[in-house]
């Protein structure tokens, strides 16, 4: 990766709402950061972090509901630099981007897929939508992705249905379609979580193959450390809506500091770990971001909270070490938060 180019994407204090009956939701608070070319950056956090949320609003698909401020600059093929979150979401503009510039690797391949339509078919549309017209040209490229991403007997299967497709072999398609069109950034939303361990590395080796050889971005979502491990150059840890810490993947890994963070690391098993030793569990789950107290909003759970400071107002990101941040008052020098 040369840290010298551009970004291609920068997302600046994003915000998501949805005004509810009970009150305004706010799944996504200010999140910030970007993504170099042949950069894989992972977004880390629980269910319910905002995750999801994020990489949605990336790609403009967030349901009408759902209200979006902020700043997302994209920077296309043509060396332009546009803000998607000013486009119009069915607009043509939109279009050419989604799935041609920026594509996305949906959680689960049964939900993705169309079972009334074949798997090429499902794949050659995005082919003719974004590359060419002709039949056959554009069957052709289909063809040579599924070849590539580990499709065996691709002919045969090009004419099959998603319920004739093993698990694995469906997310292999999925990447396909994905790929098909060779993204600037491509979104891996959880690609490998109803995998075997086998077919998740076979997926997570080839998705790193493909990053080289097309030389695209990559955000990567999960909650799977040992995967951001292998994966990710960068790592943003969310919680409640907001980047809580952010780094390099091996200074977070070394040091993590935010108490949240460190919960995640210590319930992961690691090597030399005795068979009946118990790992590390954080107490409660993520609370609804359903209108939100003053303070940290992982106060509740975190075992070296502050009474009178963690509780009155939230911390913002703070420097660490070098481009290492972390939002806690630990990060002030005595444990202060001015």
């Amino acid at each position: 990766m040369d840290k010298r180019q551009a970004p291609i994407i920068q997302v600046k204090d994003l915000h998501v709402d949805i005004k509810v009956d009970e009150g305004m939701l706010t799944p996504v608070r200010g999140v910030s950061f970007d993504i170099h070319p042949g950069e894989t950056l992972g977004l880390v956090g629980e269910s319910g972090c905002g995750k999801s949320l994020t990489s949605k609003a990336i790609l403009a698909i967030n349901e009408k509901k759902c209200s979006v401020q902020g700043q997302i600059l994209f920077r296309d093929d043509k060396d332009q630099e546009i803000d998607i979150l000013q486009l119009n979401p069915r607009g043509k503009e939109i279009m050419d981007i989604r799935g041609r510039q920026i594509s996305m690797i949906f959680q689960e391949p049964m939900v993705a897929f169309s079972p009334m339509y074949t798997i090429g078919n499902q794949i050659n549309e995005c082919t003719r939508l974004h590359i060419t017209k002709d039949k056959q040209r554009s069957k052709q490229i289909s063809l040579e992705m599924m070849k590539k991403v580990g499709i065996a007997n691709a002919e045969k299967r090009y004419d099959q249905y998603p319920h004739e497709f093993s698990g694995g072999m469906l997310q292999r398609a999925l990447i396909a379609m994905a790929l098909v069109c060779k993204p600037r950034l491509l979104i891996a939303d959880e690609p490998t979580t109803a995998l075997d361990v086998t077919i998740q590395a076979q997926i997570l080796e080839l998705m790193k193959s493909l990053q080289k050889e097309l030389g695209m971005a990559i955000l990567f979502i999960t909650h799977d450390l040992g995967t951001v491990a292998k994966m990710c150059d960068k790592v943003a840890v969310m919680y409640l809506g907001r980047i809580v810490e952010y780094g390099d993947a091996r200074d977070i890994y070394k040091d993590p500091w935010h108490p949240y963070t460190r919960g995640l690391m210590g319930s992961v098993h690691k090597i030399g770990t005795r068979k009946l030793d118990k790992l590390f569990s954080i107490d409660g789950t993520v609370p609804l971001a359903l209108n939100l107290k003053p303070g940290c909003g992982f106060y509740d759970r975190c075992q070296e909270h502050q009474p009178g400071l963690c509780d009155l107002r939230e911390p913002e990101l703070a420097p660490v070490q070098g481009s290492h941040c972390a939002a806690c008052y630990r990060c002030r020098k005595g444990g202060e938060g001015a």
